[in-house]
């Protein structure tokens, strides 16, 4: 069968995005002759979006739109509004603030033919807007071209719980019943994944990107993955974890099932844990609550197959009744983990979490290689005029630290927005057997850096050859994290501010010049007004 002829349905699903609906519609549309319908299902906005898709409509024989009566609250009920609709032997589904890359269907369309497989998954790319940042999501599951004949063969599949940058065969999704959950469900993807999942297909994995998913943080109206400032989200999240449990369970698929838990204790776990600080009293409380319940239905197997960092915050959890160690949580949480002092044990010397949760052991510590293992670096940035340093301080770990042989430290700071390396350097770290750690102190020129936020990131070489690449702990004390002006023979002036991110690690804020001192200012005074 030839791609060029016409056998793909792309459904694009929007509500009130008249801004960015039209270019999901043409990216979808430039795929080429193998795209026979795009179908645009409008979830009964209210901005125009449904009148602007009739009009492309009207120049465009192969797209055609379906008006939902009624908002459903979600992206299920119009997808599969979308999909109940096509004719088309295979499908795709669209978000309208999303684009497919060009080449995308006749990739995923040549992947499925060629094996006769019933679902073809290429590579998603995450791409911050407005910077232009591309990510790769879940890059290990598409490092090359392979076909994957049962799922269980790579539980990793799990991981990947997007429907969007995947190619359905119709007759597959229709006669097993797979569809998406109805109304307002968010991570609706989580539980159409698993039903795929359980219906064992063959698959057939691309290496090439498929899918841009586009990520607005700075949105009126935020998506729902990135909107999680409210218990809703976690309430959802955890219950779509649940159900993906089940439905992996319930058709024998013990493997993947217990993938879906790895992935709540790596993933989702350890992502809200890093933010429970930046919440209310009666949030984190909920949430704590919220958690317990989910992670006693978990089983010692489901803990066993999850990373340590993910594995000790939901021991903490269960160990205590009520929300605490936040701050500490939130860097054995962050990407990479970082165990921060007090360094307890038990009455047997066994690591531990701390004298009052003896009960999570922390054994795993004494055995890791030490490019595994979670640690400790404090940062402090002193911006000085006549010159800024920053002093690195590596903790010990349980005798784990003195026993690798720290010799130095390289940091770089890397621009969040294009990932370019403003600054690079190495120092020796320094022991200091009074303060059970080592040292080590790099001169800056931050004038050199430029605009823009900047991350700090770290490599530790050890004597036995082993690094470890890590981030470190903003310092806070002393006035360590406030905003500065320094005068510099570039730019005239420039504002500093140092401040700790999400997870706790060291970043830093640069406005070089006078109008960028200004502009700063300008925000400042909006967020204050407002």
């Amino acid at each position: 069968m030839a791609l060029q002829q016409a056998q793909v349905s792309v459904v694009v699903i929007g509500y009130d995005d008249a801004a960015h609906v039209g270019d999901a519609v043409r990216s979808a549309l430039a795929q080429g002759p193998a795209v026979g319908e795009v179908i645009a299902v409008d979830d009964c906005s209210t901005d125009g979006s449904a009148e602007l898709l009739d009009r492309l409509a009207e120049d465009e024989p192969r797209l055609r739109v379906i008006r939902l009566p009624s908002n459903s609250g979600g992206c299920g009920t119009p997808r599969n509004a979308g999909l109940d609709a096509t004719a088309s032997p295979y499908v795709m589904f669209l978000d309208s603030d999303d684009v497919l890359p060009p080449g995308a269907v006749d990739t995923l369309l040549g992947a499925a033919l060629e094996h006769d497989a019933p679902v073809a998954s290429g590579l998603c790319v995450r791409k911050e807007l407005p910077s232009g940042r591309e990510t790769p999501w879940q890059p290990e599951l598409y490092d090359r071209r392979t076909l994957v004949e049962h799922p269980s063969r790579r539980v990793r599949l799990v991981h990947d719980t997007l429907c969007v940058n995947k190619l359905y065969r119709t007759t597959f999704l229709r006669e097993r019943a797979i569809r998406f959950p109805e109304g307002r469900f968010p991570y609706e993807d989580f539980v159409f994944g698993a039903r795929v999942l359980a219906a064992a297909p063959r698959l057939a994995l691309v290496p090439d990107p498929v899918y841009v998913w586009h990520v607005r943080r700075s949105a009126a109206r935020l998506s729902i993955s990135l909107d999680r400032s409210g218990i809703t989200n976690w309430r959802a999240r955890t219950e779509a974890d649940r159900l993906s449990y089940d439905i992996l369970l319930g058709a024998g698929e013990k493997q993947l099932a217990r993938a879906t838990r790895t992935r709540f204790l790596d993933h989702s776990l350890r992502m809200y844990a890093r933010e429970l600080d930046l919440r209310g009293t009666e949030y984190r409380r909920e949430w704590w609550d919220l958690t317990r319940k989910h992670l006693a239905s978990f089983d010692e197997g489901d803990f066993a197959s999850a990373p340590a960092p993910g594995r000790v915050v939901a021991r903490v959890i269960l160990a205590a009744e009520e929300p605490r160690d936040l701050a500490r949580l939130k860097e054995i949480a962050a990407r990479p983990a970082r165990l921060a002092p007090p360094y307890a044990r038990d009455a047997d010397g066994s690591p531990v979490w701390s004298a009052d949760l003896p009960q999570v052991e922390l054994d795993h510590l004494l055995t890791r290689p030490v490019h595994l293992l979670p640690a400790a670096v404090d940062a402090e940035l002193r911006p000085r005029a006549r010159g800024t340093t920053l002093r690195l301080r590596l903790h010990e770990l349980y005798g784990r630290m003195a026993e690798a042989g720290p010799r130095s430290v390289r940091a770089e700071f890397v621009e969040r927005d294009d990932g370019r390396v403003g600054f690079a350097g190495t120092a020796s770290l320094t022991a200091e057997p009074d303060f059970d750690s080592w040292t080590a102190d790099l001169p800056l020129d931050l004038a050199a850096l430029g605009s823009g936020t900047w991350d700090l990131r770290l490599r530790l070489n050890f004597a036995d050859g082993g690094p470890r690449e890590t981030t470190a702990h903003a310092v806070a004390g002393a006035g360590l994290l406030r905003r500065s002006a320094l005068p510099s023979t570039r730019h005239g002036v420039l504002l500093v501010q140092p401040y700790a991110t999400h997870a706790g690690a060291l970043a830093v804020r640069l406005a070089p010049g006078w109008r960028g001192l200004t502009e700063v200012v300008r925000r400042r005074l909006k967020r204050l007004l407002h």
